[in-house]
């Protein structure tokens, strides 16, 4: 897949509106707290870093708890305002307040890979995936409410928009489960092969999966039509629909790789392939809640920001040693953090003077 030249080294907006620091740890996770006050980052040490959005610019101040022990596997904000869960190859899911209290939600007996959360009105969810289980339990809850039995390990969970159904990727498909629903049997969308991390599109209307064959594969939810995306050069590590749901933007080339998810696409519609850095693999994407902006980051540590209407690119950080491994948005679109393989971390406050 082709891509536009973007300059290999450029002063970025990380050095005007946000902070790096170092630390010796493979970053695992990245994602923004509920409220919006707090980037957290996970690591391959089992520490979960903590950077308050008052304090993106001072990155001494930002917090470093010893969480779990072992590498942190995966990070998602809690249900309330302030906290994260983590889940480690300790096989404990935890949860760490923004003071850097931290407290054992569950135990399981397999680490704990994926975890994801919903809240909305009433509504609080988490849910976990160990092994071939994946748990679903109420927001501050202190017991599983269900528990889904899959026929493979869990490779990826996504709750739909509304918290209702619950997505889970495994070999040879996935099983969209009804979180409501008293039958205890999910709807089984098949397609064989080995099935690595999910997205449901946010009105519902498709479910996609990445592929070990360096492709994905989607469901229309409506009638269970397959959708295959391929021509991708590796294997796609990270995607996410974007705000309104008319793209759906994907890793796994040297530009951002967008499929249309509108006018009957993305069957017998080729993607759309943002600016990029040719020959070098973007690693992670993260779409903006508000406005029509992709963050990608690459291979050489590099992360941009893309209008992808104009294509106009806003460099966030120079290529700077390893893989990007971690990329995330406030829900409010005001802060961005990313990390990388070599214990590189950055901060973000979007809305701060130059």
């Amino acid at each position: 897949m082709s891509s536009t030249i973007s300059p290999p080294n450029f002063p970025g907006l990380v050095d005007s509106r946000g902070a790096e620091r170092r630390f010796d740890a493979h970053i695992t996770g990245c994602c923004a707290s509920r409220d919006n006050s707090l980037l957290a980052f996970s690591t391959g040490e089992g520490d979960v870093i903590l950077a308050p959005r008052s304090g993106l610019k001072t990155p001494d101040s930002w917090t470093v708890s010893q969480v779990h022990d072992g590498p942190a596997l995966t990070i998602a904000p809690d249900v309330s305002s302030d906290a994260f869960l983590t889940g480690g190859e300790d096989c404990h899911l935890k949860r760490t307040s923004s003071s850097g209290t931290v407290e054992t939600v569950a135990r399981s007996r397999r680490w704990i890979e994926h975890v994801t959360t919903f809240s909305q009105g009433k509504t609080a969810l988490i849910a976990f995936a160990s092994g071939k289980v994946a748990q679903l339990w109420a927001g501050g809850g202190s017991e599983a409410l269900r528990t889904f039995e899959h026929a493979s390990t869990v490779s990826g969970l996504a709750f739909d928009g509304k918290g209702k159904r619950l997505a889970a990727s495994h070999y040879n498909g996935l099983s969209l489960w009804f979180v409501q629903s008293k039958d205890g049997k999910p709807r089984l969308l098949e397609w064989k092969g080995s099935h690595l991390g999910v997205a449901i599109h946010p009105a519902g209307e498709a479910v996609v999966t990445a592929m070990q064959e360096n492709e994905l594969h989607g469901w229309r939810l409506s009638d269970g039509h397959n959708m295959r995306m391929s021509g991708y050069p590796s294997k796609i590590g990270s995607m996410a629909f974007t705000r309104n749901g008319k793209w759906l933007a994907t890793s796994g080339a040297d530009c951002v790789v967008m499929w249309p998810f509108f006018g009957g696409g993305p069957i017998g519609k080729p993607p759309m392939e943002t600016p990029g850095i040719p020959g070098v693999n973007c690693t992670r994407v993260a779409t903006h809640p508000t406005q029509d902006i992709v963050a990608a980051g690459f291979a050489d540590g590099a992360v941009l920001m893309v209008d992808y209407t104009s294509h106009r690119v806003l460099p966030v950080c120079a290529a700077a040693g390893g893989p990007v491994s971690a990329l995330a948005f406030s829900s409010d679109g005001c802060i961005l953090g990313y990390g990388t393989e070599d214990g590189r971390i950055g901060a973000l406050d979007l809305t701060a003077p130059d």
